[in-house]
Parts: structure tokens; sequence; C-alpha cells
């Protein structure tokens, strides 16, 4: 069942993604990268994944809150396409072999990161919200 789309909950989603956009670029900033292992995109990317694990108990059910959080605030702060450049640039640089090990231990890092996050959520919750 799909719902349909409302004009408040895309404005939520849009907030919160220009605020996590602005935030993941400022540590960018003030922090950058630099040449060799991206560590700055890579902790970015770690962290927002946990955040979305534990993004339940921050939520509390409300879907707004939801929407801002989820999809705005850390879809905006976490980068796909950045993880993606950058792991291309250090193969067209001759860095295939770190390329391949930032692809990696991205995606470990941070699906561990979001599984650690949700099971910390769960066992925030109290038991009669579990059955």
């Amino acid at each position: 069942m799909t719902q349909r789309l409302r004009a408040g909950d895309l404005a939520l989603v849009a907030v919160g993604g220009a605020v996590g956009a602005v935030l993941r670029w400022g540590l960018g900033e003030v922090t950058p990268d630099g040449s060799g292992f991206p560590w700055t995109t890579f902790a970015i990317n770690v962290a927002g994944c946990l955040a979305l694990g534990l993004l339940p108990i921050a939520v509390a059910r409300d879907h707004r809150l939801t929407l801002l959080l989820g999809p705005g605030l850390l879809g905006g702060f976490t980068t796909v396409s950045t993880y993606a450049d950058q792991a291309r640039g250090l193969t067209a640089d001759g860095h295939a072999g770190l390329a391949g090990t930032y692809v990696v231990c991205t995606l470990a890092a941070a699906l561990a990161a979001a599984a650690v996050g949700r099971r910390l959520a769960h066992r925030s919750e109290p038991e009669d919200a579990l059955t």
C-alpha cells in the first residue's frame, strides 16, 4: 500500500536533506580527506549508518520526525555519490587496491554500524513493544 505524497512530508525531507548536506560539506571542509584513504567520508558514512540504526529511539513512532531525520538529515549527511567518486578517483590515480579496500571497508563498517545501532535501538524498547 503506497501513501500519497504530501507537501509537508516533502518539505520535511528537503529541509532535513539540506541540513545534512551542509553538515557533511562542513565536516569535509574542516577535516578534508587529503590523499590516500578518504577517512572523512568513511567516518561520515559509518556515523550516519549508526545513526540510522538508532533512529527508532529518537523518533518514537513520529512519522514527521522520521522523515526529517531519516531520509532527510541522514540521507543528506551520508553519501554514496562521494564514496563512489572517491573510489573512482583512487582507481584513476593508480591506487586500485586502495580503492577496493575503501569500497569493501566502507560497506562492511556501514553495515556493522547500522546493525549495532539497530540492536541498541531494540534494546531500549519496552518489553511490550517487542511483542
